[in-house]
Order: structure tokens, then C-alpha cells, then sequence
């Protein structure tokens, strides 16, 4: 499976002494296998340190850590188990690490998320409208390597074509925010979830020999497409 991470800095070595406590699913080294939400937590970095925006992409090797008899821990779904999990991570109270498990695997709770916990845990939903409510929004993916032992099951992979695509990806959404006067939440938001995005960070596909300016245009075609899709009203 490909995995990345995001940051400010190219990952050349893991080093779990540099991980925070109280995360999801607790210290450890983090990677998603969604790249758009890698780049998007790397360019909230980047702009708080006054950086440039990088994802380290990785080939996870799965089998490997089934070989070793690591101990897994994977949520499919989103489930009072996974919420009371995260929970009992983020406490402060209580003694870390808080869990065995080698590396765990499933959806992330972000911001809006974490505040419909905490409406849960004061008592102002239940935990079946908190699932409700969760289920719906858009699909997230984590997985967090606990210990040095799970780190051997990541592959760095090492491709210049990877620079590419950050240095494409960040110019685009500069231009786009100037010349459509948006904030750059809205012009990352906009083109991490655009269909050109996709093209450009998928291996398979033949943009990597493309200009920036071709595949800039390329994307405002699509924008320009989209809006001139008729709406069909319902009857």
C-alpha cells in the first residue's frame, strides 16, 4: 500500500522520539493512504512555520508485520469502540502509552470531529447520533506505526518525480488564490479535490512531463466545466 506523510521536511529516517503524545491513536509515526489529506496537513505546517509544504511518500509493506506476529489493531468502521479508543489516547490523565499494539489503522478525528466527542462525552448526544453524524462526512485514513519494530514494514520511496508534483501542486494553488481572490484554505481545498490533482499524483498517468502552466490550464478547464454543468432541478 502507498502511504504518506506530511510535513515540512522529507522523512529520510523515522524517529519515534519525535512524536507527540495524546494523538488519535497515540504516539507513533503517522501516514494516511489518502495523498490530498497528506498534502493539506503539509501545508498547514508549512504556512505556521513559515515553510515549504512536503509528503514523503512510503510503500507500506503489509504482509511483513502479519510475518512478525506484530500485534494489529485495524478499525473498519467508525464504532463506539474506535471513539472510546481515541478517548482514552487523548487523556492526559491517565498513564501512556496507553495501548500494545504495534500499528493501528483507521479514520482520523479531526477538528469538527473531536467537538462532537466532546458534546458525546458531556452528555449532550448519544453515541449512536455521534456515529450518525460522523459516518457521513468524507472518508479519512490513518495509520499509526506504535514502535521501532513496526517501522521495518515502511519502504521510503524515493522518486524525483515526487518534488515535482509539491512544487506543480504548490504553485497552482498560489495562482489560483490570486487570480480568483480566495483564501488559500479555499484554493488548496479546491484543487486537492479536483480531478487534475488526481491525474498529476497518480503514477500511472503520463502528466509528469507536462509544464505547469499546460496542466494550470488544464485544471481551469475543469473548474470552467463544472460550473457550466446545468443544475436539473428535482421533480
Amino acid at each position: 500500500m502507498r502511504v504518506y506523510h506530511g510535513s515540512d521536511v522529507r522523512i529520510e529516517e523515522i524517529n519515534l522520539a519525535k512524536s507527540g503524545n495524546f494523538k488519535d491513536f497515540g504516539r507513533g509515526f503517522y501516514v494516511t493512504n489518502i495523498r490530498k489529506h497528506a498534502h493539506a496537513r503539509a501545508l498547514d505546517i508549512a504556512a505556521t512555520n513559515g515553510t515549504q509544504p512536503i509528503v514523503t511518500e512510503f510503500e507500506y509493506i503489509e504482509a511483513y508485520p502479519v510475518t512478525m506476529g506484530m500485534r494489529l489493531k485495524k478499525f473498519e468502521t467508525i464504532s463506539q469502540e474506535w471513539i472510546e479508543f481515541i478517548v482514552m489516547n487523548r487523556n492526559r490523565r491517565i498513564a501512556h502509552p496507553t495501548h500494545a499494539y504495534d500499528i493501528v489503522e483507521g479514520a482520523i478525528a479531526d477538528d469538527w470531529v473531536t467537538t462532537q466527542i466532546d458534546r458525546y462525552l458531556k452528555g449532550k448526544i448519544s453515541v449512536e447520533t455521534l456515529i450518525e453524524k460522523i459516518k457521513y462526512r468524507e472518508f479519512t485514513h490513518q495509520i499509526c506505526f506504535c514502535t521501532v519494530e513496526s517501522l521495518f514494514a515502511l519502504e521510503l520511496v524515493d522518486d524525483d518525480r515526487l518534488f515535482e508534483i509539491e512544487d506543480i501542486s504548490n504553485e497552482i494553488i498560489k495562482q489560483l488564490a490570486i487570480e480568483n481572490n480566495l483564501s488559500e484554505l479555499d484554493a488548496i481545498r479546491m484543487f486537492l479535490n479536483s480531478r487534475t490533482y488526481e491525474n498529476l499524483t497518480n503514477p500511472t498517468a503520463t502528466m509528469q512531463n507536462i509544464s505547469l502552466q499546460i496542466i494550470y490550464e488544464m485544471f481551469k478547464q475543469e473548474l470552467a466545466a463544472l460550473q457550466d454543468t446545468p443544475v436539473i432541478p428535482v421533480t
